[in-house]
């Protein structure tokens, strides 16, 4: 094994004595071919030296299947960044033919570091070289696009959606759907797309910018209205056009958060399952007429409007809270524009359809609980942010709040689309939320009809065309910029 570590790159330069002491914490493991040394996205902490063998460099890609990106040989490193403590594997690692392999746990590792600073600057000049094998491997990929049309590349893709982008696609892209979230993690996947398409639970700071301009991407198509977790500073730097779906349906959205209100109102969701029960007891079911209550509408956009107007028709007494009045909604509804504190003041229903940013962050605070009327439901299904969560607990645990309607949480980008169902909730604030019989939670699915995804999906595939034909940054109809 000495003789191997001598000619790995970032060992060279070591000393016999330092090679000798790194060989005998060295542990070895041996794979059939077709056996797994690791799985994408599960967390480890060691680093593997191939000492025969070849072993496949496997990343998902559509439904679920692997696409091999590269093959490791004797002398290669793969897992280096499970030195630094338990990391996600960024790649599954699969054994082509029987192979030996030697791995190095970061517990050890820490030790060695400790008392070689020689094997610190070994590993350190390994990974740049490690870096430019990486860099190569983009260029080959993108070199292998034998592809016809634009291609663009899906993140967090859904199969309902995936099948009417497919549908829709009249100008036929090359389109390419990922399973998993844009993250430092999986934005390799980006590699031979000019374009990406993502959502609003997808990463996209700065240093996902930086990568995404190095595989070349151009263009950042979002399939949502919100882009308050994208970097666009970073994106202006780069040159990376972004485009956003301003209105899908608002109709859906509004409805979604009256669908709430009346769910919370007469406790339809847990009627139906104590009538599936056999009990048909109507005990903790009272619930109130909408008709002559005080709604509160914060934010009174294309959503918030087509809420005003659903409310109207049950008789509702209407306030409102915009920067910009809408004289429209006064004249038709009689609605009633109202300083914030007088709104959460008066209130018996809070409805929340205003943008996320710095200005309206935890809008919905101690503070602004405290304003409310004992008993108020609060609706949200515009963004988690617009409330602190730990105020809305403290809220209704000393009744404060009534009820609570949430289609959207802070934290959601960790649960929301994904199946949870066999495992453990660890965010406690999440988890308190769902233990209270006030409070009903929906998956972020205010836009789950399929008039609105259409919407999506035929505005997105236009922002994409027009970048296709040439346009860039605020030429696009639907730009985004800082």
């Amino acid at each position: 094994m000495l003789k191997l570590l001598k000619k790995i790159p970032g060992f060279t330069n070591l000393d016999q004595a330092t090679l000798k002491i790194i060989d005998s914490v060295l542990e070895p493991a041996t794979f059939e071919a077709g056996e797994t040394l690791c799985n994408e996205g599960e967390t480890g902490d060691r680093m593997f030296i191939i000492e025969s063998g070849d072993v496949a460099v496997l990343k998902e890609v559509e439904d679920g299947d692997l696409m091999e990106i590269t093959t490791l040989q004797a002398g290669d490193i793969a897992g280096e960044m499970g030195l630094f403590g338990q990391r996600k594997r960024s790649a599954t690692l699969r054994a082509k033919s029987r192979c030996t392999v030697w791995t190095l746990s970061y517990t050890v590792f820490e030790t060695l570091l400790e008392q070689y600073a020689s094997l610190a600057k070994g590993l350190l000049s390994y990974m740049s070289g490690h870096l430019v094998r990486q860099t190569s491997t983009v260029a080959r990929l993108m070199a292998k696009d034998m592809e016809k049309g634009l291609r663009v590349a899906f993140f967090h893709a859904t199969p309902y959606r995936n099948q009417l982008y497919t549908e829709k696609n009249a100008h036929h892209y090359a389109m390419h759907f990922f399973t998993p979230r844009l993250t430092l993690e999986t934005v390799p996947l980006a590699a031979g797309f000019r374009v990406i398409v993502v959502s609003a639970n997808d990463t996209l700071d700065e240093a996902v910018i930086t990568e995404l301009q190095a595989l070349g991407v151009e263009m950042i198509a979002l399939r949502c209205a919100g882009f308050n977790n994208v970097d666009l500073k970073a994106c202006e730097k780069y040159g990376i056009s972004v485009a956003r779906v301003p209105a899908y349906s608002p109709y859906a959205v509004a409805e979604h958060s009256v669908a709430l209100m009346m769910g919370l109102n007469r406790r339809t969701h847990r009627a139906h399952g104590r009538v599936r029960e056999g009990n048909f007891s109507l005990n903790g079911l009272v619930g109130f007429d909408m008709h002559g209550r005080t709604v509160g509408v914060v934010g009174t956009g294309k959503i918030g409007a087509c809420a005003l107007s659903i409310l109207h028709g049950f008789g509702c007494r209407l306030l409102a809270y915009d920067i910009y009045e809408n004289e429209d909604l006064v004249k038709r509804y009689g609605v009633r524009y109202v300083q914030l504190d007088v709104l959460l003041r008066e209130s018996d229903i809070i409805s929340l359809h205003a943008p996320l940013s710095k200005e309206t962050h935890h809008m919905i605070d101690s503070r602004a609980v405290e304003k409310m009327k004992t008993g108020v439901m609060l609706i949200n299904t515009a963004r988690g942010g617009l409330i602190d969560s730990e105020a809305l607990i403290e809220g209704l645990k000393n009744g404060k709040i009534g009820y609570a309607g949430l289609d959207v949480y802070e934290e959601e980008g960790a649960y929301f689309f994904e199946d949870f169902s066999n495992s453990v909730i660890t965010d406690d604030v999440l988890a308190r939320l769902t233990t209270f019989n006030n409070v009903m939670i929906t998956g972020h699915q205010g836009s789950l009809t399929r008039d609105a995804q259409i919407n999506i999906v035929e505005t997105t595939i236009e922002n994409i065309r027009e970048y296709e034909i040439g346009k860039r940054g605020k030429e696009l109809t639907n730009a985004v910029i800082g």
